[in-house]
């Protein structure tokens, strides 16, 4: 299986959350995993790949500028449906706990749901996310008075979406 992991980062957060769902995809040995910047993805990869993983920081509850450009240049693999039935992830990171997370990581889903893709969330059975998470993919707060990236936590729950991206995409794969 190929799982890419695509993602925005400003100050590293996201870049290492970005980091630590790869992680976990990588621990399953079960598929080779992709970690590329926004700015070095290739679209034209896309029909290449078993399940796409997505994220950015959070803008006031919304997608960054520099993702969005590149979702944007999806619409010639949408005219050909070659997104259909792919697995796919959303993660973000936000300055504050109140900072938009869940309207932010539905913001990334939508474009996945246009696309036929198959979204892949959280659910509430796995330790990491029981208290700290979200369904709609991993969201995360980096405040901006830590010295820390990613707390344990967070790289937990990275992992386990990564871990379950590629669970789910096995599944979808052997069929």
């Amino acid at each position: 299986m190929n799982i890419l992991v695509v993602y925005d980062s400003e100050g590293g957060h996201t870049e290492a959350l970005a980091k630590a769902i790869a992680l976990g995809a990588e621990k399953t040995e079960e598929a080779t995993v992709f970690i590329q910047h926004v700015n070095e993805a290739d679209v034209h990869e896309l029909p290449n790949m078993d399940a796409i993983i997505w994220g950015c920081p959070g803008h006031f509850g919304t997608i960054s500028s520099g993702l969005k450009a590149w979702i944007d240049k999806l619409g010639y693999l949408w005219a050909k449906g070659q997104l259909i039935n792919k697995v796919g992830a959303v993660f973000c990171t936000t300055a504050t706990t109140h900072g938009g997370l869940e309207a932010t990581l539905l913001n990334l889903i939508t474009p996945m749901l246009h696309q036929g893709m198959i979204i892949a969330g959280l659910p509430g059975n796995i330790p990491e996310n029981a208290l700290y998470g979200s369904y709609y993919g991993v969201g995360i707060s980096c405040p901006v008075e830590s010295d820390v990236l990613i707390t344990e936590q967070d790289k937990a729950l990275g992992m386990a979406l990564g871990q379950r991206v590629v669970e789910l995409t096995k599944r979808m794969v052997q069929v």
